[in-house]
Parts: structure tokens; C-alpha cells; sequence
């Protein structure tokens, strides 16, 4: 059975998609990483889906569903580099801005939704979007202020889903798609 996460894009990270031009064009990596600068995918596998959630101005918008294909370097991510100063994926150059230059990036490779900025999040669902560790214990979203997110603290990381919330996004993607 598969699962569902989400992870933040930073308004640098959405900025740098927004100036490459990359709006309606489809990721093909996104990178994992082991600083806390770039989220780290752990328990990402083969068949799961992620969501690449952004804040502005308190609302919480999807910009792409990504389901992960594999989490291996491939002939796609160009030469490995030979020293710090060369590119870690010369053939990802495109979409770098994704984490590329992140501690210790790995390459993530996924199909996924065209990059889009008007998927918003419903606040009535963004205050019942569930999460759940390993244990199984669950949490919400804090911070949630009369449908709006007051400071996207806990959203900040990789973090897997209830499949009650991973439908409920799915839900929101579908409904923006054309």
C-alpha cells in the first residue's frame, strides 16, 4: 500500500520556478537531502505520492502532485561530480531550484502534476489535514487561524499523511487540473 507526504516549498524555491519559467511544466526530480535546509524523503518509496505544498500570504496552496518512481541516480541526472565545484546533477540543471545543490541532494525522481500556483487549500480542510508518524499517532496542522495558516512552522519537513487527507488533497488537485 502506498502512502501519501507532504513537503514545503519555500517562496526561494517558488520564486526560482516562477523566473525559470517552469509554471505548467511537469517536474521529472525533486531532491531529498540530509541538512535541514532540504527535507530529507525518508520514508519515501516507489508508488507514493508527495505533495509540494507553498504559503503565501497565510493561504496553503498545492504546486505539484508528485508520485516517486525511484530515489536512484540515473543516466537523467548527468555525470555524478568529480569535485565540489562541479554540478551534483548537471542533466537536472532545469529544476536545480528544487534542491540540486542541497547537503548531501539525492535525486528523486517523479511524475507529477504540471507546477501550478492556484491549487488553493480549502480552510476548512487545511484545519482538518491529519498527519501520522510511524507510531501512528496523529497531529494537525497548527497554527490554523479562521481557515488561514498563521505561521507554517509545521509544515516545515516531510511528513507523511492519513489517507483520509492524502484523498482530500487528491481532491483538490483534481479540481483544479484541466
Amino acid at each position: 500500500m502506498s502512502d501519501a507526504f507532504t513537503v514545503l516549498w519555500t517562496h526561494d524555491t517558488c520564486r526560482a520556478l516562477r523566473r525559470a519559467g517552469r509554471v505548467g511544466e511537469r517536474p521529472p526530480v525533486a531532491f531529498s537531502g540530509v541538512h535541514s535546509s532540504l527535507p530529507a524523503w525518508a520514508g519515501a518509496r516507489a508508488g507514493d505520492e508527495v505533495y509540494a505544498l507553498h504559503v503565501n500570504r497565510r493561504e496553503v496552496f498545492v504546486v505539484s502532485q508528485m508520485r516517486v518512481i525511484d530515489r536512484e541516480r540515473r543516466g537523467c541526472c548527468g555525470t555524478a561530480p568529480a569535485t565540489w565545484e562541479d554540478a551534483a546533477f548537471p542533466g537536472h540543471d532545469d529544476w536545480s531550484m528544487l534542491g540540486a545543490g542541497g547537503c548531501g541532494a539525492t535525486a528523486v525522481h517523479v511524475d507529477a502534476t504540471p507546477v501550478r500556483f492556484d491549487a488553493l487549500i480549502p480552510g476548512d480542510l487545511l484545519a482538518r489535514l491529519t498527519w501520522r508518524n510511524r507510531r501512528g499517532q496523529t497531529r494537525n496542522l497548527k497554527y490554523v487561524v479562521d481557515g488561514r495558516l498563521e505561521n507554517s512552522v509545521s509544515l516545515q519537513g516531510f511528513y507523511r499523511l492519513t489517507p483520509e487527507s492524502a484523498d482530500e488533497l487528491a481532491a483538490v488537485v483534481g479540481s483544479v487540473v484541466s
